[in-house]
């Protein structure tokens, strides 16, 4: 029964009662409460951080000449990463035909948004003056002002701003069938009211089952290429660039699989607790450990080839900066972290080759983790080690992060966690809709015996 993609033995009415359950009249647990408030305090920590930076300025960062890009960029490019599962997860496996995307899509589109929304945040605060940050849209102005199209601040803007609009119309389009069993499941008028307006009229007409379904698969068809253009254009922030350890055609595909990596490994880092916490096991199966465990190791794979191309090619180019780069990197003052993220990028997840460690929870919760922690300090070690070494030794400098740093990165995490929690609480988690669907494809189904035809 490990490889069914649902359990045997659901029904509609178990499958709706189950999910609905958990946001309509299940009790808040205690457990919950603790996190809320923990995740609640590490988003006032955030507040406070963003305030005093716009009160005093960007100089109580670590940033100084060197190293222009510090805590920002690197935190930037993380939660960017992170996003793309969700969006990968939805458009890409669906237009693919894969089931088994249903138990896991839902709260991974929500990952993406809330991933969007903390990294979105890094980049306007790196503007020095925020409160200016529509200068970075083209429109008519009395000064003339249009922004500098070869500046990679610019991409991002459009890139980010696009793929954040496409996840959230497609996000929102999958939860109206199940805003409506939720309007209509609601025990409380103010639940039924507020789900009511959210599912937009939705009385499950065969006209609005025509309408939703042509609308979802155009909106996946949109989503999918910018699981590669968002990401490929926050590798040409660094390609663009003249310095060594940057200048490289291998950063767009090198980081857009970077970026399903670590997106997968988050969405394996929420989900196991989720269906461990929420009783889930049967929606999210072995199967799907097992298949998320295998795409890990397949793009863990490719950027463990990207690292083994940046090194041979610094080497094979001949160009002094760059193969001082490379073993600067390597044994220099940050080699630590390099040596760090091999190990966590590159050695554990070759963990994943074994069946049992795929579809155990406990040691593939804590591959995830390590895997997260390793393509942070990916980014940090991009980041950083090209900056602080660059062509004049009159420019180098050392990065130290301040408090300030470390109190808007973990004030990130604890409100994208928050949002997590509140999620689960008031919306489904898994698509109500489409696991019904798949009840009913496993009941067509024929018997294993009747297949092999009666043997």
């Amino acid at each position: 029964m490990t490889d069914q993609v649902i359990q045997p033995g659901h029904t509609f009415a178990t499958v709706t009662d189950k999910i609905a359950s958990i946001v309509l009249t299940r009790p808040i647990g205690r457990g919950w409460l603790v996190l809320v408030v923990i995740t609640g305090f590490l988003t006032i920590m955030l507040s406070t951080a963003v305030g005093y930076l716009l009160a005093v300025g960007v100089g109580i960062w670590g940033v100084d000449v060197p190293v222009a890009w510090g805590f920002a960029i690197v935190n930037f490019v993380w939660w960017i990463g992170i996003g793309h599962a969700g969006t990968f997860i939805s458009a890409f496996l669906l237009l693919l035909r894969q089931d088994w995307r249903t138990s896991i899509n839902r709260f991974a589109e929500a990952m993406t948004l809330f991933a969007v929304a903390c990294a979105g945040l890094f980049p306007l605060l790196h503007l020095g003056r925020p409160w200016f940050f529509y200068w970075l849209f083209p429109y008519p102005n009395t000064m003339k002002l249009w922004p500098q199209w070869r500046s990679p601040l610019v991409w991002d803007v459009f890139a980010v701003s696009t793929y954040a609009t496409v996840s959230l119309i497609f996000w929102y389009v999958g939860l109206i069938p199940d805003l409506a069993t939720l309007r209509d499941r609601s025990r409380h008028r103010v639940g039924r009211v507020v789900y009511g307006i959210l599912a937009m009229g939705w009385r499950n007409s065969a006209r609005h089952w025509h309408r939703y379904q042509m609308a979802y698969l155009l909106l996946a068809g949109l989503a999918a290429p910018l699981v590669v253009s968002v990401h490929s254009i926050v590798g040409m922030d660094f390609a663009s660039a003249q310095l060594p350890g940057w200048h490289s055609t291998i950063f767009p595909p090198y980081f857009v699989a970077g970026a399903i990596f670590s997106g997968f490994a988050m969405v394996m880092t929420l989900a196991i607790p989720l269906r461990a916490v929420y009783g889930l096991k049967d929606f999210i199966t072995a199967r799907h450990l097992d298949n998320c465990a295998k795409l890990m190791l397949v793009t863990g794979l490719i950027v463990a080839y990207g690292y083994s191309s940046e090194i041979f090619l610094a080497w094979l180019s001949g160009n002094e900066f760059e193969w001082y780069m490379t073993t600067n990197r390597m044994g220099g003052a940050y080699g630590p972290a390099f040596w760090a993220l091999i190990l966590c990028n590159v050695v554990i997840p070759q963990s994943l080759w074994f069946k049992r460690v795929r579809v155990n929870p406990k040691t593939l919760w804590i591959v995830s983790l390590v895997i997260n922690v390793g393509m942070w300090l990916e980014r940090y070690v991009i980041v950083i080690t090209s900056l602080h070494r660059d062509f004049l030794p009159s420019s180098w400098g050392m990065y130290y992060p301040t408090i300030w740093d470390w109190a808007t990165f973990i004030g990130t995490l604890g409100f994208f966690l928050l949002c997590v929690l509140l999620f689960i609480r008031v919306l489904p988690a898994i698509s109500i809709f489409e696991m019904r669907e798949l009840v009913h494809e496993t009941s067509l189904a024929p018997a294993p015996a009747a297949a092999e035809g009666g043997k």
